[in-house]
């Protein structure tokens, strides 16, 4: 193996498109209910309407841009691959990181499918390991592809040997 073939390159695949606009939601909801009560205490307590208003402001304008801006972001750094040997995945915003998972110490293969993933027909896979660091997860799969993946993985770890270490 060359120098080359050895330093760590990028997972090779990208997450479902329709992850953006479901971290877009998630985004909406978590900035809807703050500002929604923020706004309800300011119109009913009159003295503090100003000192709850503003802050009510100053949060929807943060959530929306966050919602327009942080899920595209996301989706050009999220990338994740599945080879013989581990499952390697790249996420983060301003700190990246990167799991690799090797198919020797895979305990568990599990897919979720929280509400909002349902609505936007999406899973996530979530890889359990004898790490101390945790799991790792591929949110964002389409569904079908999260069943393939989960299937191709338990195919993979029945058939590689376990790690004595």
């Amino acid at each position: 193996m060359t120098e080359g073939e050895r330093r760590l390159r990028p997972p090779s695949n990208t997450l479902n498109e329709r992850a953006v606009a479901w971290w877009r939601a998630r985004w909406l909801l978590l900035t809807l209910v703050p500002v929604a009560v923020l706004a309800v205490l300011g119109w009913l307590i009159t003295p503090a309407r100003t000192w709850l208003l503003v802050p009510a402001a100053v949060v929807a304008v943060l959530g929306l841009i966050c919602t327009v801006v942080m899920p595209m972001w996301w989706f050009r750094v999220h990338r994740w691959e599945v080879t013989d040997e581990a499952v390697y995945v790249r996420t983060g915003y301003f700190w990246q990181e990167w799991r690799i998972a090797p198919m020797s110490r895979i305990q568990t293969v599990d897919t979720v499918r929280g509400p909002l993933e349902q609505l936007f027909k999406l899973s996530t896979v979530i890889v359990t390991t004898a790490s101390s660091k945790g799991a790792v997860r591929i949110g964002g799969l389409g569904h079908e592809l999260a069943a393939e993946l989960a299937e191709q993985l338990t195919h993979i770890t029945q058939a590689t040997p376990g790690d004595a270490t």
